[in-house]
């Protein structure tokens, strides 16, 4: 049971389709890099006899809430063309997304250049390294849907409008954004107290990969992401919030941006 020791088998029982492989029954490539900080999170926060399958499961029970959330906003998953997973991490939930889609619909990118290297080499997905600053990431393209798990809810004040305003410029015409926040809820859970504007930093993450005063723990009120998004140019031409979404714990947005034709570029 210990934990690098219980990796290194399971890499090598999916590497080997040995009995008790994952991938046989999920129909996905289940390998796990060791340098996964959200895996290792699991070894410390999940079920102590089974952080490989609490962590596999996550990344399923994540596609079906970005799934209800869409069709509850009045778009479907399957009818987006290109999708750009950001601060994508490691994979947790790029190969359920890889899964649904096919890779060949499927981008990511994070900051961190060895997981866009586990990711574009073991799941067949593009990729490519993010950066520190928004104003100096460029776009290879731009998408249907830009989907941003768990970033600004560990963003500082000083980076976090800026990388709302760049990640809506890499969302094509009728294309959706969709990002989470630690809101109110998460902000009442951990005994948080907002400023005045709404915002709360705190520099400690769980990840051992990125500065604690670049990538900490951020708390937003829904008048603080409202303010932003109604900054954004051009103005969504919908948005809407879903209260405590993702792990019945972080709120979910979802902005879509105005088509050229006048007409979504989603079908119910």
């Amino acid at each position: 049971m210990v934990p690098g020791t219980q990796l290194a088998a399971h890499n090598l029982i999916e590497t080997h389709g040995l009995p008790g492989a994952f991938a046989p029954w999920m129909g996905l490539d289940a390998h796990i890099d060791p340098a996964d900080d959200v895996f290792g999170f699991f070894t410390g926060h999940g079920t102590w006899s089974s952080p490989l399958r609490d962590y596999l499961a996550d990344g399923w029970r994540t596609l079906s809430e970005l799934l209800l959330l869409l069709e509850g906003a009045g778009h479907r998953l399957s009818g987006c063309r290109q999708v750009l997973e950001f601060a994508s991490g490691h994979g947790r939930f790029t190969r359920h997304l890889v899964k649904a889609l096919g890779h060949e619909r499927v981008t990511v990118s994070d900051v961190v250049p060895g997981a866009v290297a586990f990711s574009t080499a073991q799941f067949g997905v593009r990729g490519f390294v993010s950066t520190s600053e928004p104003a100096a990431l460029a776009w290879p393209g731009r998408y249907d849907l830009v989907f941003v798990l768990s970033l600004f809810s560990h963003l500082p004040r000083a980076t976090w409008a800026a990388w709302l305003r760049r990640l809506w410029d890499a969302v094509a015409p009728g294309g959706v954004l969709v990002f989470t926040t630690h809101g109110d809820f998460a902000a009442q859970r951990a005994g948080v107290t907002l400023d005045e504007q709404g915002f709360q930093f705190v520099a400690a993450s769980e990840s051992t990969a990125i500065d604690v005063q670049e990538y900490g723990t951020a708390f937003t009120s829904p008048g603080f992401v409202q303010a932003q998004i109604e900054a954004l140019v051009p103005v969504p031409a919908r948005w809407s919030v879903e209260p405590a979404w993702f792990w019945a714990h972080q709120d979910a947005f979802v902005l879509q941006r105005p088509d050229a034709e006048g007409a979504g570029a989603w079908a119910v």
